[in-house]
């Protein structure tokens, strides 16, 4: 397994990769198949909005995850980043994949100016995201019923936060 950044250009069929996660996997995604169909890439490639990807040892993408600062356009909010789009594919589940990429991300934000926490938003029935954010240091900050509606089906929201600066609880 080799952990690599992602780019528009070089993505090794991220769009691909994600819509499989969307279908499969729609009860843990706020984005629906369809609406992600065209989307552009969602990171710029620069320090603080990037895109990170496992590949396979057949050079195929097993897992990816993105991460952008907050506040492009308003400087009371660059000290937060967003975690998302975090999905393994099911045939590399339980590897350690997502805990890789959780990782790097984490790592990664450490190192950008004036970053003080990284906030991510999980689908409250999401038993075993939530524990393996909670491992990183995450932890619930609000809750949002009936935060997403797909058909007839209502899914709950949890927004969850990581703070970079130990003495921030």
């Amino acid at each position: 397994m080799k952990l690599i950044e992602l780019t528009a250009t070089n993505n090794f069929g991220y769009a691909s990769f994600m819509q499989t996660g969307f279908a499969a996997h729609q009860d843990c995604f706020r984005i629906s198949p369809s609406d992600a169909f065209g989307e552009p890439f969602p990171t710029t490639g620069q320090p603080d909005s990037f895109t990170l990807g496992v590949l396979s040892d057949t050079n195929e993408l097993a897992g990816s995850v993105s991460f952008k600062r907050e506040g492009d356009t308003r400087k009371k909010l660059r000290h937060k980043g967003l975690l998302f789009a975090l999905y393994v594919a099911a045939e590399y589940s339980g590897q350690g994949i997502g805990r890789m990429l959780l990782e790097e991300t984490i790592r990664r934000a450490r190192q950008l100016p004036n970053m003080e926490q990284i906030n991510l938003t999980v689908l409250a029935a999401n038993e075993r995201a939530k524990r393996q954010y909670q491992k990183l240091g995450f932890r619930s900050f609000s809750f949002e019923k009936n935060a997403i509606k797909d058909g007839d089906r209502y899914y709950d929201e949890e927004l969850m936060a990581l703070f970079l600066n130990d003495s921030v609880k």
